[in-house]
């Protein structure tokens, strides 16, 4: 007669476990979202930097009335130059503030000249001291920011065809419609 072993149930226990993850992650809300700590907290600090000739964007801009953007970027990312149209339409709408991410000034104010300027006023963020306080990964990433200046939405990824119209512009419509 066989004897039987506990350690004979362990590839089983592996297998169910990992099938429970997975099956976890395919039921999320969204799987692709990656989630952010910041969420219903106040926006950090925007530093006290800009580009030259710009207009310093400050910490009290973020918690006028209304409902605004903080889009972080720079001019050697070209997810951000795909979504800049999409900037420049948004801020016919309602306040774009931008954080130009470790980007020297003359390509900043190059890329700007050259594409047009959406932002009402800009922060710059050389060191990218400022990036990691708000818990960007990676430009391009948006914020939505309520009236008070607590961060609604962020958005990780260029501003662009289904992922703008599927996951950013939803989030922006609730935004507003609770303004």
């Amino acid at each position: 007669m066989a004897r039987f072993s506990p350690m004979m149930l362990l590839p089983v226990a592996i297998f169910a476990g990992f099938a429970g993850l997975s099956g976890w992650a395919l039921l999320r809300d969204d799987p692709d979202a990656l989630p952010s700590a910041m969420i219903g907290r106040e926006a950090p600090s925007v530093g006290e930097a800009t580009l030259p000739g710009k207009v310093q964007l400050t910490d009290e801009m973020l918690r006028q009335p209304g409902v605004k953007l903080v889009n972080f970027w720079a001019s050697w990312c070209p997810p951000c130059r795909a979504e800049h149209p999409t900037l420049t339409e948004l801020s016919a709408r309602l306040p774009v503030y931008g954080v130009d991410l470790k980007d020297p000034e003359g390509a900043a104010l190059g890329f700007l000249s050259e594409h047009g300027d959406p932002f009402h006023a800009l922060a710059a963020d050389p060191r990218g001291r400022v990036a990691i306080d708000w818990g960007v990964t990676a430009p391009p990433e948006t914020f939505i920011i309520d009236g008070s200046g607590r961060i609604l939405h962020r958005h990780a990824g260029p501003l662009v065809r289904e992922d703008y119209t599927n996951r950013f512009l939803p989030e922006l419509e609730k935004a507003l419609a609770a303004e």
